[in-house]
């Protein structure tokens, strides 16, 4: 009885932890795929997602790759999958159909599973939808304006885009006059909770957000985008301990975001945890190894772990593959500077300044190279230009070592 027990255990505990793995390599690939669609290698990213749904299906996956197919507009492919999602996942594939058929010109078939989406758990924005470029091809169409005509969307849904869009256009104030609409008929809602969440974030009442989206996150039907708001919200609080758990989190959940990486490496930075940092970032190098700012990033987090060589490998990277970027160069030259490299600082300095030259703070430290390499003259040229574009800490520069410039021999103020 007891052995029986004990296996039954077992095998319970064993279907767990497959899930879990499954589940996580199921978001790898996601993850990976979206990448390789990015990068426009579409072949290899729908052989990756074929073969992660040969080892465990799932209607993401499936949706995944119809999109991809959507992109390369083989419709029936891209049908299919949707279809199989649906099959796994009721109403997951309805909206993705809605697309097909559009970009098919079927106006009746499409409104049919935009309608049948609408009512599910995957319901879209009206605004995601009104951007959605799949629904350029039927947006004429009587079926398209007929659609439209029903109200899909409540007051409580209505009131939250409104405080998102006025948000957005930095207009606080409406922001508020709708939340205060939304609460005086939907007062413990999770539609009025969230909405308040928002307009205390734009409001830096973070401690507040905080306290509601931990609320929400742990009993609301919409769990990643309470994880989201409740990182953003911890962020503003300057609790990056936290936000970097609640990104964890959603990573854990399956969330396939690669942004989502650089997000807690940031958070990582600030709390001290260079290697995890780095480890993050890197991971989404990976993904996506010429993406400027992860390159960037890491190059940073070299520099504060103390590896100079390794930051000048990130941002001579980035010079490479942007090389008409004026911070790529500034990058590179402050990594320079810090380690009184002179000459190639002023290289990429003046580089930078090609490019931009209203930056004053560059200016500023070409001027220092400058004059550290006993170059007085050209400094002096070079701290006016930064004093003429707003910069102050110019000042002292040019009152020690410019005034008179005849003397040569004026000690440098570093």
């Amino acid at each position: 009885m007891i052995n029986n027990y004990m296996r039954l255990t077992l095998f319970f505990i064993c279907i767990v932890l497959c899930a879990g793995v499954f589940g996580q390599q199921n978001s790898d690939a996601i993850l990976e795929a979206k990448a390789l669609a990015a990068q426009g290698n579409h072949s290899k990213a729908l052989v990756l997602l074929s073969d992660a749904i040969k080892l465990k299906p799932e209607s993401r996956l499936y949706v995944e790759r119809a999109e991809i197919n959507l992109s390369l507009k083989n419709y029936n492919a891209s049908l299919a999958d949707f279809n199989e999602a649906n099959m796994l996942e009721e109403r997951s594939g309805d909206y993705g159909l809605a697309k097909v058929y559009a970009m098919k010109g079927d106006a009746s078939n499409s409104m049919k599973h935009l309608a049948m989406s609408m009512e599910s758990a995957y319901k879209r924005s009206e605004k995601e939808i009104m951007l959605d470029p799949a629904f350029t091809a039927i947006e004429n169409r009587p079926e398209w304006r007929q659609f439209w005509q029903k109200t899909w969307y409540s007051y409580k849904e209505t009131g939250v885009s409104e405080i998102e869009y006025f948000i957005s256009t930095n207009k606080l104030a409406e922001a508020r006059n709708v939340l205060a609409d939304l609460k005086g008929i939907y007062q413990d809602t999770e539609e009025a909770i969230y909405a308040e969440i928002l307009v205390n974030i734009a409001s830096g009442r973070f401690d507040d957000a905080v306290k509601s989206a931990l609320t929400l996150a742990s009993s609301g039907s919409k769990q990643e985008k309470y994880l989201r708001v409740l990182a953003k919200a911890q962020t503003g609080q300057s609790n990056f301990a936290g936000a970097s758990s609640t990104y964890t989190k959603l990573l854990e959940m399956g969330v396939a975001d690669a942004q989502l990486f650089i997000a807690r490496a940031e958070c990582f930075r600030k709390t001290g945890e260079t290697r995890k940092a780095l480890n993050d970032v890197e991971r989404f190098m990976a993904l996506y190894p010429e993406n400027k700012e992860a390159i960037r990033l890491a190059g940073k987090l070299e520099i504060e772990s103390g590896d100079n060589i390794k930051a000048l490998e990130y941002f001579s990277r980035n010079v490479e593959l942007h090389p008409n970027d004026a911070e790529c160069y500034v990058d590179r030259a402050n990594s320079y500077f810090s380690s009184k490299s002179w000459r190639w600082a002023i290289n990429d300095y003046s580089m930078s300044l090609d490019l931009n030259p209203a930056n004053s703070d560059v200016w500023l430290n070409k001027g220092i190279s400058l004059l550290s390499s006993g170059n007085v003259g050209d400094a002096c040229f070079d701290f006016k230009m930064a004093y003429s574009l707003g910069n102050q800490r110019a000042a002292p520069y040019i009152s020690r070592n410019c005034m008179n410039q005849q003397t040569t021999e004026t000690a440098p103020l570093l």
